[in-house]
């Protein structure tokens, strides 16, 4: 029979544990002191108070795929949303270059009262009107302005749209770099398991080396190397685990996650998707390639040129038409007028005679008016608006030549370092193959005493840069056509089979789109 005692209990997750067991006489009974008892009992409690921390640990930890990275950087990026504030600029411009040529409509309301009149005083009371109510609607219209109107419209569209250009140049860049800076981590991390890895493979080196040793089938210079081999390859593998932790800090810097915060990247590069992207690039035969940037500069030296014919415009007249309607009350007592204007003798003062009198109501105004206006001189002012206009339509068209120059290179240079990369994706895969079979069979020779400990360091060392090098290959290959594509201005791919739109026409840059 099993009785409880009075031994401390654990009031811990997993409920009151007695630690107490007696039985009667002839059982083995087991005994345990009140110190042993709170020992125990403060460990199991730490323990436990410790895993709540531990499981908000892993909860907090941020695990990022990249498409999410790309998605946010093209959300909240300072140069993406500069370049969003730019095309809402330019949008605004245009706005204001075609209200320049629209007809105008304004409400004119005034309210006069005049305390003293000299004219009144010197000529008459006819010029002595107290009060004086006004409110007129102007139509104006602008006939003729030298072709300005249309100049400064078709200058502003074409900014307009050298600006999109231009966003999206800065979105495709962004795109990129944010997924250069994740594969680079996701390489570094690779490497750092391919250091562990080896140092792995060392140390059973060295542990089967000391074991020949300690049977007398090993000399002790054979111990000496694996020991000095293995101490080689720590310090590598400390500086993998290094770099790889300096990469996942630029990561998190450029996703704005706090330096201290765990960070997953869940996205891992598939060679069969590796593959996909690179047939697409490969054969896309929609690619212009005419960069943005490109289009760009010939769209802003368009609108040199017509800022250009809006200077020269100056030189020419300008013709207005303006109709105005409204409503003018004159009343001879203080108070707002309630009534239209009428004229009659009967509104005059008693004992009035031979004299028409208005009843202080609102008469109609009604005025049509076409006029010109023409600088015959205006102090050289448009000669020099118009040479300024030419100056910046020369370095336009200039700064057009030098980014056509620039964009083919950076194309020649794409194209190179694409066929590069997949020159050395096919070379590294069936180089890695090799490699592990020559490192196996070289392990296997050396258990059996028919080759040395420099033929397996020699394939061990072969091994690791073949899986490197495979490494590399592919994340090279894969960010070389995703510059290809950006470069030729199409949709830059994503590993997830997904691709980021390098142009958008929404206020807010639209989420990456699976194929």
């Amino acid at each position: 029979m099993i009785r409880r005692g009075n031994s401390p209990h654990l009031p811990c997750f997993f409920g009151e544990a007695d630690l107490s067991v007696s039985a009667p006489l002839g059982v083995l009974t087991l005994m345990i002191s009140r110190s042993v008892l709170s020992r125990v009992s403060a460990l199991v409690c730490a323990t436990c108070l410790a895993l709540p921390a531990a499981q908000g640990q892993r909860a907090d930890t941020a695990r990022v795929g990249i498409a999410d990275a790309v998605n946010y950087m093209l959300r909240n990026s300072d140069e993406n949303k500069l370049a969003l504030l730019l095309v809402d600029n330019a949008d605004a411009a245009v706005i204001t270059a075609r209200a320049t040529g629209l007809p105008q409509l304004r409400l004119n309301s005034s309210y006069n009262q005049v305390l003293t009149n000299a004219r009144a005083e010197i000529v008459g009371s006819v010029f002595g009107q107290a009060y004086t109510y006004n409110n007129t609607f102007a139509l104006s219209q602008t006939l003729f302005q030298g072709g300005k109107i249309v100049a400064a419209t078709r200058a502003a569209d074409n900014t307009r749209q050298a600006v999109r250009f231009d966003a999206g140049e800065t979105r495709a860049r962004l795109a990129v770099d944010i997924q250069r800076s994740y594969l680079n981590a996701l390489y570094l991390a690779r490497l750092a398991a391919l250091q562990d890895e080896n140092l792995k493979l060392s140390s059973d080196r060295l542990a089967q080396v000391e074991q020949l040793f300690a049977a007398g089938r090993a000399a002790r210079f054979d111990v000496l190397r694996a020991r000095v081999d293995r101490a080689n390859i720590e310090p590598l593998a400390i500086q993998a685990h290094s770099d790889r932790d300096v990469s996942l800090l630029d990561v998190k810097r450029l996703l704005d996650i706090d330096a201290d915060r765990p960070l997953v990247l869940t996205t891992a590069l598939d060679t069969t998707m590796v593959r996909q992207v690179v047939n697409t690039v490969a054969n896309d035969k929609l690619a212009d390639e005419i960069r943005g940037s490109v289009r760009s500069a010939e769209l802003s030296l368009r609108s040199r040129q017509q800022a250009v014919r809006v200077a020269r415009g100056d030189y020419l007249p300008s013709i207005t038409a303006t109709f105005n309607w409204g409503y003018l009350a004159l009343p001879t007592v203080n108070g707002f007028p309630d009534r239209l204007g009428a004229t009659s003798a009967a509104f005059c003062p008693a004992g009035t005679t031979g004299k028409v009198c208005q009843n202080n109501g609102f008469f109609p105004d009604r005025s049509f008016t076409v006029a010109m206006s023409w600088a015959v001189f205006d102090g050289l002012r448009t000669k020099g608006n118009v040479d300024l206009a030419r100056a910046a339509a020369k370095i336009s068209e200039t700064a057009l030549h030098q980014v056509q120059e620039a964009a083919s290179l950076e194309i020649a240079r794409g194209r190179a370092e694409f066929s590069r990369a997949q020159l050395a994706y096919n070379a590294r895969t069936v180089n890695a193959a090799e490699a592990q079979e020559a490192f196996e069979l070289a392990t296997l020779r050396f258990s059996r005493g028919l080759s040395t400990q420099v033929e397996v360091s020699d394939a061990q060392l072969a091994l690791l840069t073949a899986k490197s090098t495979e490494a590399r290959s592919t994340y090279d290959l894969y960010l070389a056509a995703a510059e290809l594509a950006r470069l030729r201005g199409r949709p830059i791919p994503l590993p997830t089979g997904g691709t980021v739109p390098v142009r958008s026409n929404s206020g807010l840059p639209s989420a990456p789109s699976n194929r």
